[in-house]
Formats: structure tokens, C-alpha cells, sequence
């Protein structure tokens, strides 16, 4: 069976039905949902269920906060201490399965067939994939985590050049500078774009190239068969609904504690929960408006948006800060990584239960739970890409440009804190009283035009929160309405919309510490997930290659 005959007269992705080549069975009842209430297209159970626990969960928030508090604050490091292995031993696996596949023979597959083309420019690929990926992370731990790594959680036993009295230890210094940049560049490197990879991957090969409706079940086809059609296949995208969405939650609810603190130091804004909640509502109001408008016309507009003010902050603290020092930290940053990535990534007999479980455990259930949402982004905008050209502009690309901006950013605060301690704000704000969402703000404070580029900052977080907030809503929104990409609008508001509910909740029910318990929570079993899509997406190549 091959083609548009294998799928019973059902549309495959636009511009691959000529070239789709599968020998998978398509069942018209699979992919087509039911018209509910309000006009919202119900794929299955996945709405109902993932849509009334959300519903639950936003209620049982706001009527307990206390005892919700209570709970949030005991389950992120108890599942950080249970399950650190796990974790990292996933997340090794995804990279080197990743590097495998560049030099494979299946490389050379081309998303969408052999005659497919690229939709969009290198430009606007890489625009998209970043700012959806990276954005509001990089705004807030550009500058608090070389820092801190540098001078607190002392990773890999490396000591701190900053003493009990505040006194620099001379001879503490290059090994410190080196590790804080390279323990960093660990978290925003190889591992959490292979962790998009392998989800973009997946989704990008079953739906181009297989005629799969795109979502995440389509994945594990070739694991599970017809039974994807199933209540297997409603776990599988019920699970990446609720890792999305809690993904998500956590970065906004970041963005919206930044976004604060820079208005306060700005324009002395008071810095509190009700005004992060209004951010919250005033910054998802406006992320509707993109959702409404489309891929094309809202998300593509906005990350190019997004990526041009990035270039011109980064180019202009390069050349603001002392840029030799800068252009160093870029070298010796990129080889102390090279030298820890294997130390870094072993997860057993470590004495640095601080950094592995309080950074690296989180990080890498963080990015896991992002992975739907940005995965099946980068595979809607992908197609005509070869697998290994798609590989290595995902996961070494990106990669280059985190390492630059960490080099940059947190490069330029480590030099203020070493060179004057008692006049840094940034020391103040991360390493005295630790006030993680001022950690951008003081960094700026020490260079020239610093109000202007404080509101810069704000502008870019907060252009950086509507991206990821309308390019999760239409992920969320295909996954639960069976794949489509084209779902009502009533359910694109209704997904976009909670998301800021649930970011409100958790920030009222327990702030950072609710958000980070529940990316982990939801992390740990959509791990499972993705170790299985390595295996799926070995036989979908295999059979591409017969």
C-alpha cells in the first residue's frame, strides 16, 4: 500500500501527496473529530480529558492555595533527588542518538519526500525554532547562572573565588570563571536541543513523510500499530498536553517575575503578585491576537521581531562591555565544555547534589516538558529538510548561538563581580540576597545607557513571553484536535488563555518553586515517551530506506 490510496481519501500534509511512500494505514474516524460545544473540534477523549483535569487543577488552586503551596513545595526536590539519574542518563541517550544520526546512512531522508522543498528561508527556520525554544530562558538565566555557578553551586567540585568575608580568592578565579560558563553553556547546550530533535524529528518524518496527522502519537506507529488509534495513543498526547502546558506555564511565569522586576527597577513598578498577575493576563490578551492571525502572520512575525532585538542587545553589551574579555569567555567557555560535558553528564557517585538535582534534573524535566510544544514546532516549519542537514542546524546551530549569548551576557557580570565586588550589582542581586529576576537589570546597570537598555530588556522579555505563549497555544491546540493545524479559533482561545490560568495559579499557589514541581512532574513520565520515539524513529527511517 502506498500514497493517497493508503489513506482512504483523506488530505495529507499540503504539498506531500504526491510523494508520501507508507505503509501505514490511515482510518478516515482517526483524524476526524466531532464539532462540540462552542464550535471546538473534540479529537477522541484527548479534549475532554486533558481540557476538565486543567479545569480541576486551576480550581483546586485557587480554592486551596495553602495546602496546593504545600504540596508544590515538597515535590520538586523530592523528585529531583529520587529521579537525578534518570534524568541525565535520558538525556545522554538523545545526543548521542542525535550525533548518530548525522553520520548515518538515513541522513540523507529528506522531510517530505525526495522532491520536497523548503518552506521557509534559513532566516525565518532558525527565527522560529529559537525563539520558541530558548527565548524568555535565555533572558532570565543569560546572566544569573554563569554567576551563580561561578560563585555558589561550585559544580563539580570546582571552588568559589569569592570568600565568606566578600574578598576575592586570586587563585580560585580561572578555574571558577572557566566552570561557571562552562556549567551553563551544559544546560543550554547539546542535550536540550537534542531533546527538541528527537520530538521534531519524529513528528516532522510520520507526518511529511508517512501521511501521520500531526501529533504526537503518530510517532510510535511502528511500536504500537493501530493501537495508537486507541486509549494509547490518547495517554500519549494527553501526557504531552500536560507537559506543554506546565512547560509553558514555568516560562511565563519566569517572564512575568522578570518582566516586574524590570519595570520596578525601571520605573518603580511595585514588585508583586498582582502585578505579575496582570502581566500575565495583559501579555496573554495580546499572544490571542497572534494566535489568531496564524503561523505566518502572527508566530513568524513575532520571533523575526524577537531575533532582531536579541541581535541588537547582544551586539550592543559586546561592544558596551570589555569585548577582548568577552571574545575570550566565548573560547574558553566552549573548550571547559568540551573538557566537563562527560563529568557533567555522568549521573552517579556525584558530590555536587546541588547543581545535578537543583539545576541540571530540573533543567533537563524543563526542556523534556517543552519538547512536544517546540518539537511539533519545528516540524510544522521543517518540511524539505534532510535529516542530517535537520540535525545539525538544530542541535549545533543553536547551540553555537546559547554558548555566545551565555559568553556575552554572563561573561561581562562575571568580569563586574571579579573585578569590582563592592561596587557590582550583580553580586548584590545574585550571590548576597539572590534576587534571580534583577540578575539581567544589574548586569545592564554597569554599563553605559542603562534605562534605555533596561527597557529594551523588558520589551524583549516580554515580546519573547507572547511568542511562546501563541506558538504553545497551537500546539496544544493541533495535538487535541487529532493533528489538525487548522482547528476552530474558539479552541485556540481556549488553550491560550488557560495557559495564562494555570501561570496565575501556580504563581499564586506557590510561585516559582509550584511552577518547577510541575515541569518535573510532568517531565518524568513524557521521558519515557521520548526514550521510545528513538526507537520509532529508527524503523520509520528503516523503512524509508527500503
Amino acid at each position: 500500500m502506498a500514497g493517497q490510496d493508503n489513506t482512504q481519501g483523506i488530505p495529507v500534509p499540503e504539498g506531500s501527496a504526491d510523494i508520501i511512500d507508507t505503509d501505514y494505514t490511515i482510518g478516515q474516524d482517526n483524524i476526524e473529530g466531532q464539532l462540540g460545544p462552542f464550535g471546538f473540534d473534540i479529537h477522541n477523549p484527548v479534549f475532554i480529558v486533558s481540557g476538565l483535569t486543567i479545569v480541576a487543577f486551576v480550581f483546586y488552586a485557587l480554592a486551596l492555595p495553602d495546602q496546593a503551596g504545600a504540596v508544590f513545595g515538597w515535590l520538586r526536590p523530592w523528585l529531583t533527588s529520587t529521579f537525578d539519574w534518570f534524568f541525565l542518563g535520558a538525556a545522554n541517550v538523545f545526543v548521542l542518538f542525535c550525533l548518530f544520526l548525522i553520520v548515518s546512512p538515513w541522513g540523507s531522508v529528506r522531510l517530505g519526500g525526495k522532491e520536497a522543498a523548503p518552506d521557509y528561508s534559513y532566516m525565518g527556520w532558525f527565527a522560529m525554532l529559537f525563539a520558541a525554544g530558548m527565548g524568555i530562558g535565555l533572558m532570565f538565566f543569560g546572566v544569573l547562572e554563569p554567576v551563580y555557578h561561578m560563585a555558589i553551586s561550585e559544580p563539580l567540585g570546582v571552588p568559589s573565588p569569592i570568600g565568606e568575608d566578600g574578598a576575592i580568592i586570586p587563585e580560585n578565579v580561572e578555574a571558577a570563571r572557566k566552570m561557571g560558563l562552562a556549567a551553563t553553556i551544559y544546560h543550554w547546550g547539546l542535550h536540550p536541543w537534542a531533546i527538541y530533535a528527537v520530538v521534531a524529528l519524529a513528528l516532522a518524518l510520520f507526518t511529511f513523510n508517512k501521511g501521520l496527522p500531526l501529533t504526537i502519537r503518530s510517532a510510535f506507529y511502528p511500536i504500537f500499530g493501530e493501537a495508537i488509534w486507541g486509549w494509547v495513543g490518547h495517554v500519549i498526547d494527553i501526557l504531552a498536553v500536560f507537559a506543554t502546558l506546565f512547560g509553558l506555564a514555568t516560562s511565563l511565569g519566569f517572564g512575568a517575575q522578570q518582566a516586574n522586576a524590570g519595570l520596578e527597577h525601571v520605573f518603580g513598578i511595585p514588585n508583586n503578585i498582582t502585578v505579575q498577575v496582570l502581566l500575565i493576563t495583559a501579555i496573554t490578551a495580546v499572544a490571542l491576537g497572534s494566535v489568531l492571525r496564524g503561523l505566518d502572520g502572527g508566530v513568524k512575525v513575532l520571533s523575526e521581531i524577537n531575533m532582531g532585538i536579541a541581535a541588537l542587545l547582544l551586539v550592543f553589551v559586546l561592544l558596551a562591555g570589555p569585548t577582548a574579555t568577552i571574545v575570550a569567555d566565548f573560547i574558553s567557555g566552549l573548550g571547559a565544555y568540551a573538557a566537563g560535558i562527560l563529568p557533567l553528564s555522568n549521573p552517579v557517585g556525584r558530590a555536587d547534589a546541588g547543581y545535578m538535582q537543583g539545576w541540571t534534573a530540573f533543567y533537563w524535566a524543563w526542556w523534556i516538558s517543552w519538547s512536544p510544544f517546540v518539537g511539533m514546532f519545528i516540524a510544522r516549519v521543517s518540511r524539505g529538510r534532510t535529516v542530517r542537514e535537520f540535525i545539525i542546524c538544530v542541535l549545533i546551530i543553536p547551540s553555537l548561538v546559547c554558548v555566545l549569548w551565555m559568553a556575552v551576557f554572563g561573561g561581562v557580570a562575571i568580569d563586574q563581580v571579579l573585578t569590582n565586588p563592592a561596587a557590582s550589582s550583580v553580586k548584590t542581586y545574585v550571590i548576597d540576597s539572590y534576587v534571580p529576576e534583577l540578575s539581567l537589570f544589574a548586569m545592564l546597570e554597569g554599563l553605559p545607557l542603562a534605562t534605555i537598555t533596561s527597557v529594551i530588556g523588558i520589551i524583549l522579555v516580554v515580546v519573547f513571553f507572547v511568542t511562546s505563549s501563541d506558538s504553545g497555544s497551537l500546539v496544544i491546540d493541533t495535538i487535541t484536535a487529532g493533528g489538525k493545524v487548522d482547528a476552530p479559533l474558539p479552541q485556540r482561545v481556549f488553550w491560550c488563555t488557560f495557559e495564562g490560568a494555570v501561570a496565575i495559579v501556580l504563581l499564586v499557589g506557590g510561585g516559582l518553586g509550584a511552577l518547577q514541581a510541575m515541569v518535573i512532574s510532568t517531565g518524568l513520565p513524557f521521558t519515557v515517551v521520548l526514550l521510545l520515539m528513538c526507537w520509532a524513529i529508527l524503523r520509520g527511517l528503516m523503512s524509508e530506506a527500503r
